[in-house]
C-alpha cells in the first residue's frame, strides 16, 4: 500500500487505526476503502476538507464504539445521511487471518 492518485497515505492510516484495535487485515481493509474515497474526491467536494489519514482517525474517534471497520461504517453512515453517495465505500467484509 502506498500513496494514491490523491496523495492519500493508506499505510499511515492503517498505522493510525491501531488505536481502535482490530487485526492488521481489518485495518488495511479500512485504509483501502479510505484511499478509494480520497481518490474519488467526493468527501473533499462535499465537506470542503481534504481527506487525510489524520482526519479519518479524528472522525472515527467520534464513533461510540467498535473496531476500525465498525467505526468506518458508522462514519460512512453519517456521511450517507448528510450528503448521499457514500454507500459504495462501506466495508462489507475483509479477510480475517483464519479465513485465508
Amino acid at each position: 500500500m502506498s500513496k494514491s492518485e490523491s496523495g492519500f497515505d493508506a499505510e499511515a492510516l492503517a498505522a493510525g487505526l491501531e488505536t481502535f484495535g482490530g487485526d492488521p487485515e481489518e485495518r488495511r481493509a479500512v485504509a483501502r476503502h479510505a484511499r478509494d474515497l480520497a481518490d474519488s474526491g467526493r468527501y473533499e467536494a462535499d465537506a470542503d476538507v481534504p481527506l487525510t489519514p489524520e482526519h479519518v482517525v479524528v472522525q472515527l474517534a467520534d464513533a461510540p464504539e467498535g473496531g476500525p471497520a465498525e467505526r468506518w461504517n458508522w462514519w460512512l453512515g453519517a456521511l450517507e445521511f448528510a450528503y448521499g453517495g457514500y454507500t459504495e465505500f462501506t466495508l462489507r467484509r475483509w479477510s480475517a487471518p483464519d479465513e485465508a
